[in-house]
């Protein structure tokens, strides 16, 4: 049995190791003037974040010529690596509806957003009590006219590579966080949404083998139908999405290695926002995850890295456990089993901790509240108190910036446009138990458009847990240790 890991007292992830920061006006780089370095505020590229908005997906995509390319994973030391790829070289590779006006793309992810976080919060907050079991209802052979809302979230916003059957077709997957069944589009196709690869055909597999509904593996999911004995499934998200068919044990490849016998759904009408992605590879807490059903062979262990340009990382397998990093623990709320909680005790700006009560934080013994990380929610929801005292001690310390409205979901905003760089506080996340995540600046000050304004990357929302959004944890390398019961921020960038 590996010993569960000692958590670090701080964790910095940038911390620049410069003499002076130098902040300057765009136009009057040449005047700029020095100030101090000081730990608890950091040097901001603005011209740098801005020149990336300028630059088109497609163009991105151009850049990296292997997206579509077969990603082998590494299998080394017991873990398996895989690519992760933003929402948006997908669209853009497969000359999707894509808007090509940054502004644009923002508003457009401001809204899935929104409906992400509605769908998740009323998901989090409703009596999941199922009474003495789960009970399977004969349905006809359209499988009703009605989706089953069990799962009421968005699609999803960064894609890995898999093989599914055998031979292993290659198909791109949404990865989810909060969502416990691996499903793919399937032959026949009633009823298909478009996808970057060929839909995947059972009768091509060799391993292809339908569940019984009498089966114990259709027990363990929620939602079960049967149809001429046969388990059935059926799953909406709160964006309109939805799928249904047939649940099935499959081949999944991680590049060389098979996994045999993982329970998929096989959705056979299908209507979706995902993008060029042929299904959904859940990653959450429940046995019925791709992550649950890896079990022993993996640890309990998952390990990502979230890039909106370039490759991130997703790993399976404790070989995927960083040294050094910081571990706050885990914590499970029976209520929503799927999602990973973990305790936050404070936040802080400019290295104050903002004197928030802990208790906006918590997780009650009811199951409300709490913190969960989400690699499907963009930006980071907080209660309203906390929100704002969060907001106002951020403001406090950034007067010297030219404020400007709100935009989209955000009422802190900046225009930023006549600088070269600035200097920005800290923002922080406490952990309980000690633990201090310190973010890079580009996590907290997004840009809105392409001609200089920024926002403050946090919202408030009015009932429901905080939530740690993908933004939030971009470019740090995070681990789920469910085995031991801890989440880990690795000590670099990625």
């Amino acid at each position: 049995m590996v010993s569960s890991p000692v958590p670090v007292m701080l964790l910095m992830l940038l911390h620049l190791h410069l003499p002076t920061i130098i902040t300057s006006s765009a136009s009057s780089a040449n005047h700029g003037y020095t100030i101090p370095h000081h730990p608890d505020f950091q040097h901001f590229n603005v011209q740098e974040i801005i020149a990336e908005t300028k630059t088109p997906p497609t163009q991105f995509i151009s850049q990296h010529q292997d997206l579509w390319e077969t990603h082998e994973s590494s299998h080394d030391q017991g873990k398996w690596e895989l690519k992760l790829l933003h929402r948006d070289r997908i669209a853009g590779a497969t000359a999707s509806s894509l808007h090509h006006n940054y502004h644009d793309r923002f508003l457009e992810l401001m809204k899935r957003d929104a409906r992400r976080v509605t769908g998740l919060i009323r998901r989090l907050t409703a009596n999941t009590s199922t009474g003495t079991g789960p009970s399977h209802r004969e349905v006809d052979e359209d499988f009703g006219s009605e989706v089953v809302s069990g799962m009421d979230q968005g699609s999803g916003e960064y894609f890995v590579r898999i093989g599914v059957g055998s031979p292993p077709t290659s198909q791109y997957m949404v990865i989810d966080s909060g969502s416990d069944i691996v499903w793919v589009q399937c032959q026949p196709c009633n009823q298909c949404y478009r996808q970057a690869d060929p839909v995947f055909d059972p009768a091509d597999s060799a391993s292809f083998a339908g569940v019984s509904c009498s089966s114990a593996v259709c027990d363990r999911l929620q939602n079960a139908n049967c149809h001429a004995g046969g388990c059935r499934y059926e799953l909406s998200y709160n964006d309109g999405s939805y799928t249904k068919g047939t649940l099935a044990l499959e081949t999944i490849s991680l590049g060389s290695t098979m996994i045999q016998n993982v329970a998929i759904g096989c959705g056979h009408t299908n209507r979706g926002m995902f993008i060029g992605a042929a299904g959904l590879l859940g990653l959450g807490g429940g046995s019925m995850s791709f992550v649950g059903q890896l079990g022993g062979q993996a640890g309990g262990a998952f390990s990502y890295c979230l890039v909106s340009r370039g490759n991130g990382s997703l790993e399976f397998g404790r070989g995927a456990m960083p040294m050094g990093a910081a571990w706050v623990p885990l914590i499970r709320n029976p209520r929503a089993p799927s999602f990973y909680y973990v305790g936050l005790s404070g936040l802080g700006v400019g290295g104050v901790r903002v004197p928030i009560p802990e208790d906006v934080f918590g997780l009650t013994e009811a199951g409300n509240g709490g913190v969960v990380m989400d690699t499907g929610t963009a930006v980071t929801r907080l209660p309203e108190l906390g929100y704002q005292m969060f907001r106002d001690a951020y403001i406090a310390q950034t007067g010297n910036l030219p404020r400007v409205s709100g935009v989209s979901i955000f009422d802190t905003c900046y225009d930023l446009s006549g600088f070269v760089t600035v200097r920005v506080p800290t923002v922080s996340f406490y952990f309980s138990g000690g633990p201090i995540l310190t973010l890079p600046g580009k996590n907290f000050l997004i840009p809105a458009n392409d001609g200089g304004t920024f926002c403050f990357a946090f919202a408030p929302s009015s009932s429901g847990p905080s939530i740690i959004g993908n933004i939030q944890q971009e470019g740090i390398q995070i681990t789920i240790d469910g085995a031991n019961g801890f989440v880990g921020f690795g000590p670099n960038v990625c």
